[in-house]
């Protein structure tokens, strides 16, 4: 394959930077916008290339030396090359581009990003894999395994874990590590993000309301914290696990259930005179209901477009998307647009030194 001289435009979605040569697309890892630098290209495409970085030639001022030894071979981090508080305008800009790139949107009230008050040793938990007494994590575009020693964006804890690991010769298989405070259960990797998005979401959400409904609620981590200001509170989640824990302590105004998001909203979207109460709710009830509130945080796939209709025809007075995939998210606001005014997004940096971005769309009717 060829190697090319490229000037990096920008950064994509996904970490990559954006040269162009003769008009088309080449993405390189590792790389950032402003720099010139020598790429080989490995990947050739009609409408894009993409090029593995060769050299340097003149770098950024926002480059930095990473904290890794395993930078550039693990396939974790994309971004330890490059200046805390620019990785941090990176994520924003970005969010901004996908928003009115796929979403069709303008003018978005976008807000600044939150930083991570830990930008390394910020994660609870981490997934790692033994093969042949190899113990590590998947190296970068490959489902070879890399040796690791120790993981810098993962708290100390987790790493006397990985040590203990390690020192055990364990069997070939996956093991997930966690702090002793970490839920057995999908929760929020950094634990300091995820309480600034909890109380952002407590700011966002006027009192005095009649009904949350908390979908992929988990073990209510948001419900829980919204309590005062409603009278009733539903949460919903496939994981009968994490419905679970939301039941443990729960008060008499909460209802957790175990349950497909899709199946359940419409059912609680439904209008039918002689529905009979499902899941010990009364649908037709909570229906009529008029400042309801609904709280969405779906996997990075994204709304369904049947979860879209259901919050369309329940038309809450409050709806707040939690999204960890800009795409999907771009694509759903895209369609909810119409019948809602977006009134913030904001940001925030729940993994940095990833490429990963976590946003909070707030927006009424």
């Amino acid at each position: 394959m060829s190697v090319v001289d490229l000037k990096i435009e920008d950064i994509a979605f996904g970490g990559k930077g954006v040269g162009r040569e003769q008009g088309k697309a080449i993405f390189v890892p590792y790389t950032i916008e402003g720099e010139l630098v020598s790429a080989e290209i490995v990947r050739e495409k009609k409408q894009f290339a993409e090029a593995d970085l060769v050299e340097v030639k003149e770098g950024s001022s926002h480059r930095v030396t990473p904290k890794c030894p395993y930078f550039g071979r693990c396939g974790g981090c994309a971004y330890q090359h490059i200046g805390y508080e620019h990785q941090l305008a990176i994520k924003w800009r970005q969010v901004r581009n996908v928003l009115e790139r796929i979403g069709k949107l303008k003018e978005i009230p976008m807000r600044p990003i939150i930083p991570s008050p830990k930008p390394y040793g910020y994660r609870n938990r981490i997934t790692v894999h033994a093969q042949d007494g190899v113990i590590g994590f998947f190296r970068r575009d490959s489902h070879r395994l890399i040796d690791v020693e120790r993981c810098p964006i993962s708290c100390d804890e987790v790493n006397r874990e990985l040590t203990d690991l390690r020192r055990g010769n364990p069997r070939d298989g996956h093991y997930t590590l966690r702090t002793s405070s970490s839920r057995r259960v999908f929760s929020q990797t950094n634990d300091e993000v995820a309480d600034t998005l909890r109380d952002l979401i407590v700011d966002l959400v006027p009192p005095n309301q009649d009904l949350l409904i908390d979908a992929y609620c988990g073990t209510g981590f948001f419900a829980k914290a919204l309590l005062n200001k409603f009278e009733r509170v539903v949460g919903i989640d496939w994981d009968k696990f994490a419905i679970t824990a939301a039941k443990e302590k729960a008060t008499g105004k909460e209802t957790y259930i175990a349950g497909n998001v899709e199946e359940e909203l419409q059912q609680v979207g439904a209008v039918h005179p002689n529905r009979p109460p499902v899941n010990d709710i009364d649908h037709r009830r909570l229906r009529s209901i008029a400042t309801t509130t609904i709280i969405v945080d779906p996997p990075a796939t994204g709304l369904s477009t049947n979860v879209r209709r259901s919050i369309l025809n329940l038309a809450p007075t409050t709806l707040i998307y939690v999204s960890c995939n800009p795409a999907t998210l771009a694509r759903d606001l895209k369609e909810l647009h119409g019948k809602f005014t977006i009134n913030s997004v904001t940001p925030l940096d729940m993994f940095p030194q990833t490429a990963e971005i976590e946003a909070v769309a707030h927006l009424q009717p």
